[in-house]
This record gives C-alpha cells, structure tokens and sequence, in this order.
C-alpha cells in the first residue's frame, strides 16, 4: 500500500496505460459494519472539492426573474414555472435532462413545483435540486457547484465518486481526496472504523489503494 494519499495518486497516474480520450480519476470507497438497509446510515452529502472536480459539470438552473437573467450567465440551462410544466407531460425528455445534469439549482419557493412536475423523475436519481434562498446568490451558487461531487452509498457498501482528472497533478487530486475522507470520517457513525478501504484508479487503470 502506499505511504500517503500523494503517492497512491501518483502510482494511478503512473499505472493508467495510455487511451485516446481524457480519463477521470475516481475514488471507490468500502464501507463496513452498518446496516444500509437503514436510510439513516447511507452516505449521502455534497462535496466541495478545493481542486475542483478537472470535468465539466453539467447545472441547470430552475428560477425566475432577475435571479432567472442572472444564471443565464454562469448555468448550462435555465428552467421557468412554465418549462416544469411542459417536461412533466413529457416524461423522456425530463428522463434525458436528468440524467445528462449533475446538479439542480431551484428557487426555494419553486422547490413545491419541481416536487409535483418532476419528483417521479430527480427523486430516485438523487438529483432533486438545492434550494436557492432568497439571500443566496446565484452565480456564487452555480460556480460552487461547478467544483461539487456528490458521494452516495444508497444500499451498498461500496460507492464511487469522481476526484479529478488525468491531466491534473498529483497534489490536487490528493487534496481533493483528503477532503472527502475527512467528510466520511466525520460523517460515519464510527469513523474511520466504518471505512473498509479506499481505492484510487483512473476511468480505465487499476486501482491502487489510498491509506486512511
């Protein structure tokens, strides 16, 4: 096992045989010793990553207004009361929508909306939006979220999430790693003893194991 974060990265980096596209690096993760029949138990939480995830990551904005003109700016697609409306009726295309975005952004007052148009479709993906207060800034919002991975056991013991890219150093995907493990730690009921194994690999590279 390597001696650090750093170095497990590096050895994904270095193991991963060369491809024709830009591959991701991704995080599995084993959890041990709790019951994921009990939702209460599950990983579920949002994770800012200081390095940025080193992929594009698709958000749709579902707003109106000024707040609506505003996200035209830094959102890959703005949503109206009206655009709900019309993909409620049209189940493939919310289908399609919801799995080609990574992230959702409502106003909290069109959080209602989106459950009684959309729930059926972004409720069993995991996809239903981050209320927007009206304090919050939706730009600043959007541009956080651009750097966010979600880590989400559901019922399994074993989850992946995503924490770089190819291209980008070996400190950066270290950092972005320690910051997901110390969510965990914190996060799990009894820490690290419900942490089983961390593994790093490349899209298409072995995995080599990360210490914790």
């Amino acid at each position: 096992m390597a001696d650090s974060i750093e170095d497990a990265v590096s050895q994904a980096l270095e193991d991963a045989p060369a491809r024709n596209f830009r591959e991701t690096v991704d995080l599995a993760v084993n959890l041990r010793d709790l019951d994921l029949n009990d939702p209460s138990n599950r990983v579920d939480d949002e994770v800012v990553l200081p390095a940025g995830t080193g992929q594009e990551t698709h958000i749709v904005v579902i707003a109106e207004g000024e707040t609506a003109l505003r996200a035209e700016d830094v959102a890959d697609d703005v949503l109206s009361g009206d655009d709900l409306s019309d993909l409620a009726s049209e189940e493939n295309d919310a289908k399609d929508l919801a799995d080609e975005t990574d992230f959702f952004i409502a106003e909290a007052d069109m959080m209602q909306d989106v459950a009684s148009n959309l729930g059926r479709i972004l409720g069993p993906r995991g996809k239903m939006p981050t209320p927007l207060q009206p304090d919050d800034d939706v730009v600043e919002t959007v541009n956080r979220m651009k750097n966010t991975v979600q880590i989400r056991s559901g019922d399994r013991r074993t989850f992946h999430t995503r924490v770089g890219a190819e291209d980008m150093t070996a400190d950066e995907i270290s950092d972005n790693i320690d910051v997901i493990v110390r969510r965990l730690e914190a996060d799990l009921e009894k820490g690290p003893l419900n942490i089983d194994g961390i593994y790093v690999k490349t899209t298409m590279g072995p995995s080599v194991e990360v210490p914790v």
